[in-house]
């Protein structure tokens, strides 16, 4: 698109964005806020290139679709102005947004708001950047208030009501505490007794289905839910002195000394989101990756809650029966740790598939789970020699056991991951550098660009040789653009591997083995993502483990497999 150059029509983008997927639903404040926009455009003149909204989209972050449009049109030319409600709807932060008005003035685009302070003066500037800094330290004090008042509120015996209660309450009518739903804790107490008496939890489970028991969760009862009933303390007969001893003395004073509680626990664990790009056929897209790690029992606070009538001996045997099983996920009947790529055939490379195998009775199946190598399984056993199928529970346990010990060795870890980004970025160069060079070559092209129309405007030149000149340009430039755009991946990638390597550090490295133990699996399969790590499966049945702690194997397990 030509630049104007001050002549022409002024033309505008408007920008709109919400950050809750409530408002992103309902639409309304974004329509809001194009409506007053485009009141806000026709009243100055301005000619709208595009209307631009971001829903659901946090502003704590540049990494959003709308936006990375919005730089696009402006790094394209012809943008005058850049439009939003407030300010806030850039970023919220100010360092972003002061980013963004630089980035956007070398294409001669300025950013504006409908609530701005002040003017493109300097006095006008230090006022809005001081209002802004004002709201920005507002807006970070209210989820610290938030926090606050929760801790507070379970230090107090009350519950931290959700989207609903667990499975057996209801919350009462000041959604502070739980009371017992006699219907549901009767299945609770059902599927306590019968892993007590030995049943497994598949058993239990097609139980439940052939009772015709609707499921608390979806369409089908599941394995994570039985076993959840098992070891949640919310199920399980505290005594009074036993309650006393976890909670505050005017939480104590409050309850019946010849009653048991349940014990619901608040501040268990601790989420870590990030944003994580992503190319799409559609155009670059985010999304938001979300780690939950296990905080230090002693910042767990206990909140009495009624007892659910179970005796303790019989919540103490069915845990005893089933303490040793593997741990059941939430996804489905499991979740493969090694999945997406991560477990490979050695020999041909291709990705390991997962393989379910029933045995048994059918009111009583038992599962039987595998890895097989995707090109024998597709395309027959002479495509690939690898004719294993590797145990899947062995093969996780040995992985997860080999990264376990990385992560009890911070400093090492440390060092791993930081040659492991290096080596990501040693290809590179400097791409500050070359970002510099590009850019000053794309200025470049512009000045031949309009001197090859000065020459055609002097009939120096014909109308042909202008067109075969604009043309190598277009190529010259095109090429140009699509390496600052792979300099600018592998800078979000690079910047990607930073925060994860800094996540790691700071939620697993360290941890007890306990902790590590109580990890799930989807939560150990974030962490062999951010440790890029590669597993491969060997023709005697063996792993060889690659990732952020060299490019060489440093274990290998022998024994996974069971066929």
């Amino acid at each position: 698109m030509p630049n104007t150059n001050g002549h022409g029509p002024k033309r505008a983008v408007l920008y709109a964005r919400v950050s809750t997927d409530e408002q992103a639903r309902s639409g309304y404040s974004l329509a809001q806020q194009l409506e007053a926009l485009r009141k806000y455009a026709a009243s100055e003149g301005y000619l709208i290139l595009e209307e631009i909204s971001d829903p659901g989209q946090s502003g704590a972050s540049l990494e959003r679709p709308g936006m990375d449009r919005v730089r696009d049109l402006v790094a394209a030319g012809g943008v005058s102005v850049v439009l939003a409600q407030d300010r806030d709807r850039f970023s919220r932060e100010p360092a972003y947004t002061y980013l963004l008005r630089r980035e956007f003035a070398e294409h001669g685009t300025k950013l504006n708001a409908l609530n701005d302070h002040g003017d493109d003066s300097p006095e006008g500037q230090l006022t809005d950047g001081i209002l802004d800094q004002l709201a920005k330290f507002e807006r970070a004090k209210t989820p610290e208030r938030t926090r606050r008042s929760r801790l507070r509120k379970a230090r107090e015996g009350k519950v931290i009501a959700g989207r609903q209660a667990d499975y057996g309450f209801r919350y009462d009518a000041a959604r502070e505490g739980y009371v017992i739903h006699e219907a549901e804790m009767f299945v609770v107490r059902d599927i306590v007794r019968m892993i007590g008496e030995g049943s497994s939890v598949y058993g239990a489970r097609a139980a439940l289905e052939a009772a015709g028991i609707p499921p608390p969760r979806g369409v089908r009862w599941q394995r994570n839910f039985v076993r959840e009933c098992i070891f949640d303390d919310v199920y399980k007969p505290h005594s009074f002195e036993e309650i006393v001893a976890l909670v505050s003395p005017e939480v104590a004073a409050r309850l019946d000394p010849s009653k048991d509680y349940g014990v619901w626990w608040y501040n268990r664990r601790r989420v870590n989101r990030t944003r994580v790009p992503e190319h799409a056929a559609s155009g670059r897209q985010y999304r938001e990756r979300t780690c939950y790690t296990v905080k230090p029992r002693e910042e767990w606070i206990a909140v009495p809650v009624p007892d659910a009538g179970i005796p303790n001996e019989f919540v103490e045997q069915a845990r005893a029966a089933i303490q040793n099983n593997e741990r059941c996920s939430s996804a489905g009947r499991r979740f493969w740790e090694l999945s997406g790529g991560v477990f490979r055939c050695a020999e041909c490379r291709r990705a390991l598939v997962a393989t379910t195998a029933r045995k048994g009775p059918r009111e009583a199946p038992r599962f039987l789970f595998y890895y097989q190598c995707a090109t024998r399984r597709q395309t027959g056993k002479h495509a690939c020699s690898f004719s294993r199928s590797m145990n899947a529970e062995k093969a996780e346990a040995a992985v997860w056991g080999a990264v376990s010990s990385l992560l009890a060795d911070p400093a090492s870890l440390r060092q791993d991951l930081q040659a492991m980004i290096e080596r990501e970025r040693k290809p590179y160069g400097d791409p500050e550098a070359e970002a510099r060079l590009l850019a000053a070559k794309l200025v470049e092209l512009e000045r031949k660009r309009d001197k090859y129309q000065e020459m055609f405007a002097a009939e120096v030149m014909t109308l042909d040789e202008l067109k075969a000149k604009l043309e190598a340009l277009n190529k010259a430039r095109e090429a140009a653009k699509r390496k600052l755009a792979v300099l600018a991946d592998n800078r979000e990638r690079l910047e990607a591997m930073e925060r994860d390597r800094d996540l790691i550090l700071e939620s697993y490295a360290a941890l007890a083995p306990e902790a590590l133990d109580t990890l799930s699996p989807e939560e150990r399969r974030k962490v062999y993502v951010i440790l890029n790590l590669t597993v491969e499966a060997l023709a005697d049945g063996g792993l060889k483990i690659n990732g952020a702690f060299g490019e060489e194997p440093v274990w290998e397990t022998v024994g996974t497999s069971t066929r």
